[in-house]
């Protein structure tokens, strides 16, 4: 038994699900989300389809901005799922993720463009989410909440 549990507090997981219920402000955290097939996560208001369904974003990158004087969480970012274990701005355009039971993530895009006035640009001079959030699109509905493990699939 301790051997798995070992084996377990290893394993990549999410962190926090975060949303919004509109754009431009700070996502906030909760307990757990719905996700939708080609829609992303049921009431954040960036959930629209296309290929940006959910963005995620590892807890490691939150802490590399802390470290620069940030004074930063999860869902600052606007990232829907923070991350822990897994370098997912590593991970190629196409990976495919199980996250925990249900759900089913692809990959879609590396990254994005800063949208002018971003406040944690403005604070510390930078932002972690243009090189190192990811962005992915529903292929498996269900289920995400703190602490469900993502596996990748492919």
């Amino acid at each position: 038994m301790t051997q798995q549990t070992s084996k377990q507090s290893h394993q990549a997981r999410i962190v926090a699900v975060s949303v919004s219920d509109r754009k431009g402000v700070v996502k906030h955290n909760v307990d757990q989300a719905r996700l939708l097939v080609d829609h992303g996560l049921e009431g954040d208001a960036h959930a629209e389809g296309g290929h940006r369904q959910v963005s995620l974003l590892a807890q490691e990158s939150i802490d590399k901005m802390r470290a620069a004087g940030a004074q930063v969480k999860a869902g600052d970012f606007a990232e829907n799922l923070t991350t822990l274990g897994l370098d997912v701005w590593a991970l190629p355009v196409g990976t495919r993720l199980r996250v925990g039971s249900e759900v089913e993530l692809e990959i879609t895009q590396i990254g994005k463009a800063c949208h002018k006035g971003c406040a944690i640009r403005e604070l510390v001079g930078d932002c972690i989410m243009p090189r190192e959030g990811v962005f992915a699109r529903v292929l498996q509905a269900g289920i995400v909440k703190p602490g469900d493990v993502i596996e990748v699939l492919s």
